[in-house]
């Protein structure tokens, strides 16, 4: 994407005084006539200067004009002679230039080099974190794209498509024969106007292209569209413009920046043109999108608060004309580079830019809306090239859509494409360590199992002698799962996560579990709380003392386990008549709960409280049995059951 898109948005200041030495050519430069400004540099280089001033200059002057290969070059040279000289800005510029030439090698071990100097510099650009694996991960990652150029698109420029009704409307040039001699001298190509075009019902493919509206085209740049819901407001972008519109708007510094405007259908006429009041005539505002609601306009500027180069803001629409202050996105979607044509969804917002790490130029990426924009995903090859890829649209329930590009084997310099994204199969590991909660250290032993987000056990492993565990069950990305860790004598213990978002990756969990208290026990494949002998006196169901100091133990261990859930089963021997037996265990097991719940346990805690009698007796003691008293006592039993402690 050639320099006159990034003046559909910002013009960088670079600091070119009225007292340089190369006045003729930094004044190019300052209009943006890249080509001859590069020329005029180059021309003083061959003469002889090879100063850092003079290297940056026509370093910059390709780079603003996305001529990757001679940025990357020029720069080459400024960084073998001023390594130590230059900021962090250069270092951005180079490494962003080696990646538009497909150079990933040298542009990662740059990031080693400068990485710990740039985090300290303040120039905060994810361009810069020294990551290899995540610049490979991305030039590696599952192809999700059928891409296709479009039939409407020239040997000019042709980009920025968006939705109107069931067509596109989109920028291009018009007609070179009939102004040529209005063309805009960063890349010698015609101003910009607005067309709109069919959508072909199979392919999706653009047809009969059109003018969009004479009423909204000026002799300069219209471009970068929005729409209301209704489809009955139009917002756009264009030059700054005197009021007579035969002439640009300029700032103190000569530079005409860019301005958001709307207008109104009427009659099957655009009309009651206005401007934002928003603008200014010192930064640019531009490439809207509006929210399916038609309540928030979302725009890019280099207005103040910017954090980089372009920031994408975003503003509420109060009512007609009316509008809220501009707020920056903020650092999860704008870097230190440039953020540029935001289009945002009921569950996304798709952008572009070279702040967060790409491929080159700029990349599309995409942020899901939840209490807040998520992290930016590059969304990989091919949409996303060495050069530059911008202006993504997408029918959501479709997935199919537009994009701009100045990618070789185009038939222009920008060209628009069609594209049908497909879903990927998106699959995950799970795996991570066991430890004892109290002390740290790993438990081996323990079996783990993976839940869905249904509930049902699709995995399980048990952990090694240093705690770990793994799965082998692939999980699916960006959904639920549970594990849960259990072991004879310890708490079950459980985490709940969401897997991450890229295919391949290892979600690692970590859980601590507790050693269950000396009271818990297991019997009979149950767990019970241990505690002595209940005494009651002959014939009765009130609980003593040496009966509560007992109880007191099940007290203590219900409220040390404030989910624990228990079942009281009290036992008589064989000894005196079988029915008054279990009458009076019965009133024994509802005395022991009514007891503990005097003591401040709740009452739904206590699933049951049965006495049994003698019907489940430990031993062959039954009734015309000889015993001892001591073989009797065995059955002279209360059971406090544990049914749930987590």
């Amino acid at each position: 994407m050639k320099q006159r898109i990034l003046n559909l948005i910002v013009l960088l200041s670079l600091g070119l005084g009225a007292q340089s030495k190369y006045k003729k050519a930094d004044q190019l430069f300052e209009k943006m006539w890249y080509i001859e400004a590069a020329e005029h540099y180059e021309s003083a280089v061959k003469g002889g200067d090879n100063s850092q001033e003079l290297l940056q200059k026509v370093g910059d002057a390709y780079y603003f004009n996305t001529d990757m290969q001679n940025a990357s070059r020029w720069y080459g040279i400024l960084f073998s002679k001023y390594e130590n000289r230059l900021s962090p800005t250069y270092a951005f510029r180079y490494i962003h230039s080696l990646q538009g030439i497909g150079d990933y090698d040298l542009a990662k071990g740059l990031m080693k080099i400068y990485g710990d100097k740039l985090d300290t510099s303040g120039f905060n650009v994810d361009q810069f974190q020294n990551n290899d694996t995540n610049i490979d991960r991305i030039v590696n990652a599952q192809p999700q794209f059928y891409i296709a150029n479009v039939a409407t698109n020239t040997k000019f420029s042709d980009f920025a498509p968006m939705f109107y009704e069931d067509k596109v409307v989109f920028a291009a040039v018009k007609n070179q024969s009939v102004f040529h001699k209005r063309n805009y001298k960063w890349n010698e190509q015609p101003y910009l106007n607005l067309f709109i075009a069919d959508v072909d019902s199979t392919s999706v493919d653009l047809t009969n292209k059109t003018d969009f509206s004479e009423e909204v085209s000026t002799k300069y740049h219209e471009a970068a569209v929005a729409f209301t819901p209704d489809q009955k407001t139009i917002y756009f972008t264009r030059n700054n413009i005197a009021n007579n519109k035969s002439k640009l708007q300029r700032d103190d510094q000569g530079v005409n920046h860019l301005k958001l405007y709307k207008a109104v259908l009427k009659d099957s006429i655009w009309t009651d043109v206005q401007e934002l009041p928003f603008n200014s005539d010192y930064y640019s505002v531009g490439h809207p999108s509006l929210s399916k609601d038609g309540k928030k306009l979302y725009f890019v500027s280099d207005m103040p608060g910017t954090i980089g180069g372009t920031d994408i803001f975003v503003v509420d629409i109060q009512g007609d004309d009316v509008y809220g202050t501009p707020k920056n996105l903020g650092p999860t979607i704008n870097t230190a580079g440039r953020e540029m044509f935001p289009f945002i969804t009921n569950n996304k917002l798709y952008f572009a830019s070279d702040g967060h790490l790409g491929l080159g130029g700029l990349d599309v990426f995409e942020s899901k809306i939840q209490n807040s924009f998520s992290e930016p995903e590059n969304l990989g090859k091919p949409l996303n090239g060495k050069k530059d890829d911008f202006a993504y649209i997408v029918d959501e329930d479709t997935q199919r859509g537009y994009f701009s590009s100045n990618r070789d084997g185009g038939i222009g310099d920008d060209d628009i494409y069609s594209f049908q994204r497909i879903k990927v199969v998106c699959l995950q590991e799970v795996e991570g360590t066991v430890a004892n909660a109290q002390n740290g250290i790993p438990e081996s032993g323990i079996k783990v199992s993976l839940f869905d987000e249904k509930g049902n056990e699709v995995d399980s492993s048990t952990t090694n002698a240093n705690g770990e565990y793994h799965f082998d069950f692939e999980a699916n990305c960006e959904t639920n799962y549970k594990v849960v860790a259990t072991k004879d004598g310890f708490e079950k213990s459980s985490k709940s996560f969401v897997t991450k978002t890229r295919n391949g990756e290892v979600n690692r969990v970590p859980l601590g579990i507790k050693k269950l208290d000396d009271l818990i026990v297991k019997d009979d494949n149950q767990f019970k709380i241990d505690v002595g002998i209940i005494f009651f006196d002959f014939d009765k169901s009130n609980i003593r003392s040496d009966a509560a100091s007992e109880l007191n133990k099940v007290v203590y261990i219900m409220t040390k386990y404030p989910k624990m859930i228990i079942k009281i089963e009290s036992h008589t021997d064989a000894r005196g008549v079988d029915s008054y037996n279990l009458k009076l265990s019965d009133e024994r097991a509802k005395s022991t709960r009514d007891y503990i719940i005097s003591q401040g346990i709740e009452e739904s805690r206590i699933e049951s409280a049965i006495g049994y009698g003698e019907t489940k007796l430990l031993n062959s003691c039954s009734n015309n049995v000889y015993c001892t008293d001591n073989q009797h006592d065995l059955n002279r039993r209360s059971e406090f059951i544990i049914t749930r402690i987590d």
